[in-house]
């Protein structure tokens, strides 16, 4: 599966993708990712991609022709491969205004798409004739608002590579295909903060792992995790 950023900073998106699992996903050749600057593709001299608005209004607005190239670009490209393995192009806008991105649209995407475009917005957003020619979906991650689409792009990268198959080595270590709580603790069975050497200015103290954990029943395991993730939902909903 190949994932294209069309961005005006490659290197926020060469610097995320080429760590961890996702360095490890491009390893195994089972995804790809390729950061496309948008300057590369405009015509004018200093590199702009961006004018002011129609309408009047603060900020600017990123030009559509440059970022019309670049996918013109990319698709070329990248047609003859994809139509070899049957490929099917999905092209994403981020916006606080877009559907929300969830662990199931993740799934969908491993299983229906083998390329998939994001195109991160800048400024006081894109143009919507590109959204309009490309046939874009917006999607969004929170209700809330981001300096530009980088971020989102790479969440959501990061949670599509999760579901293909074959890139974490234990299917179990998918924790919405088990009973995931939000309390999970390692060693040492016994944490004392803060230590004796430092200089505190609270009282040291013993924070101790949860019993149940150490017994090595099962079915007690699964009974408290399910109860943590029960408590912590109805936290959530009463704030």
């Amino acid at each position: 599966m190949k994932f294209h950023f069309l961005t005006i900073f490659p290197e926020m998106i060469n610097a995320y993708t080429g760590e961890a699992m996702l360095k490890r996903a491009k390893d195994k050749k089972l995804a790809d990712f390729v950061a496309v600057n948008i300057r590369d593709y405009s015509k004018d001299k200093h590199g702009k991609t961006d004018d002011r608005p129609y309408g009047g209004g603060p900020g600017m607005v990123m030009t559509a022709e440059p970022i019309l190239r670049a996918f013109s670009k990319l698709k070329a490209t990248s047609s003859a491969k994809a139509s070899a393995r049957q490929g099917k192009f999905k092209v994403v806008m981020l916006s606080p205004s877009g559907k929300m991105f969830t662990n199931t649209v993740a799934k969908k995407f491993a299983k229906s798409y083998t390329d998939v475009v994001f195109i991160c917005g800048r400024y006081e957003g894109v143009d919507d004739r590109v959204r309009k020619i490309l046939k874009a979906d917006e999607y969004s991650i929170g209700d809330y608002v981001l300096t530009g689409g980088e971020l989102p792009a790479l969440v959501m990268t990061d949670a599509i590579v999760r579901q293909i198959k074959g890139v974490l080595g234990d299917e179990a270590s998918l924790e919405e295909a088990r009973v995931a709580s939000p309390r999970v603790y390692t060693r040492p069975e016994t944490l004392i903060w803060p230590p004796a050497s430092a200089k505190a200015t609270t009282r040291q103290r013993k924070y101790k792992v949860p019993n149940v954990l150490k017994e090595g029943n099962h079915k007690k395991i699964e009974e408290w995790r399910l109860s943590t993730q029960a408590s912590s939902k109805q936290k959530k909903q009463t704030k």
